[in-house]
């Protein structure tokens, strides 16, 4: 997603940011170093915004519009880059997240063509994705919640702000493991039961669902104030098969097989998919929400850039 018109400080403009592969960020063995380090990626890579974005030192800004207090202009900004720009402060951002994460089995794929090469499964990605949220919420003074689920739900979390809740999240994301099937009825039904304040829901799953399914439960979260945000995570291989003859599929959570030739996968899988993604994207954009399609070799920084922007209109 651009960036166009994002604040960054001195260092990061002119230039191109590092893009951090998920692969160098697995290799860290820290969860909140990982969501630290994808965090500053993210911020450090944003350009001026006509909205506003987020110094490396994660003070916030918008450009000046007229009407706003000049007493809210960042005098050193503007000495520096000759913008105006107005702060926005911590209390006018607070704002409650709360995390909805997809363990079902199918999220610990890897596909063979790739495993031999570190590649994470989508959970992993889920996880790092997920972390950087949390990291980046506390930093802004915002509570976060977390509801893992399967076929049952595996984790809840209320939304909390406080150091010792935070660490606790982290601990949560780093112990998930991939098993069973997914009902999606449950989960949603559990959050609109369990956080009734308006907030932000993150949905972070590779939505091997109708959706349709979902429609219900999200028009109702929609109903009561939430703004939704899907991010599906898709392995590369999941988005481009290359199959030289044809194969046995199993499905990793109803163990159902079938048989797959190449022309199949070349001719009708692409159609398919592109259909079920569109399906998504509009089922969210039809509730004022938003929808991220990610593939887990995309670099996370560049990923969280696409939630800011999403912030920036949600504030």
């Amino acid at each position: 997603m651009p960036a166009a018109g994002t604040y960054a400080p001195p260092a990061a403009r002119g230039g191109h940011a590092r893009l951090i592969e998920p692969t160098v960020l697995a290799r860290l063995n820290n969860l909140e170093l990982i969501a630290r380090t994808a965090v500053e990626g993210a911020l450090i890579g944003l350009h001026r915004s006509p909205t506003f974005g987020f110094s490396q030192e994660f003070a916030e800004y918008r450009a000046y519009q007229p009407g706003d207090d000049p007493r809210d202009i960042d005098w050193n900004v503007l000495a520096r880059t000759d913008r105006t720009y107005v702060k926005r402060y911590f209390g006018d951002t607070n704002c409650r997240l709360i995390l909805l994460i997809d363990t079902s089995a199918s999220m610990a794929t890897v596909e063979p063509a790739r495993a031999s090469d570190s590649a994470i499964s989508k959970l992993d990605y889920a996880r790092f994705f997920a972390a950087a949220l949390v990291y980046l919420a506390h930093r802004q003074h915002d509570a976060v919640g977390l509801t893992t689920f399967s076929d049952r739900i595996r984790t809840y979390r209320p939304a909390t702000g406080r150091a010792a809740g935070i660490r606790a999240l982290y601990h949560e994301l780093d112990a998930l493991t991939a098993a069973g099937g997914s009902n999606w009825q449950l989960p949603l039904d559990h959050v609109q039961a369990q956080f009734r304040k308006s907030g932000l829901i993150v949905v972070i799953s590779d939505f091997y669902t109708d959706p349709e399914a979902l429609a219900t439960v999200l028009r109702g979260l929609a109903a009561r104030g939430h703004d939704l945000l899907l991010v599906h995570v898709l392995d590369p291989e999941e988005r481009s098969p290359a199959l030289a003859r044809a194969v046995t599929l199993r499905d990793a959570e109803t163990g159902e097989v079938m048989e797959v030739t190449r022309e199949e996968l070349e001719r009708d899988y692409p159609a398919r998919l592109a259909v079920h993604i569109e399906r998504l994207k509009q089922l969210t954009l039809g509730l004022g929400g938003h929808y991220l399609n990610v593939v887990t070799s995309e670099p996370l920084d560049r990923v969280l850039a696409g939630y800011l922007h999403f912030r920036a209109r949600h504030p």
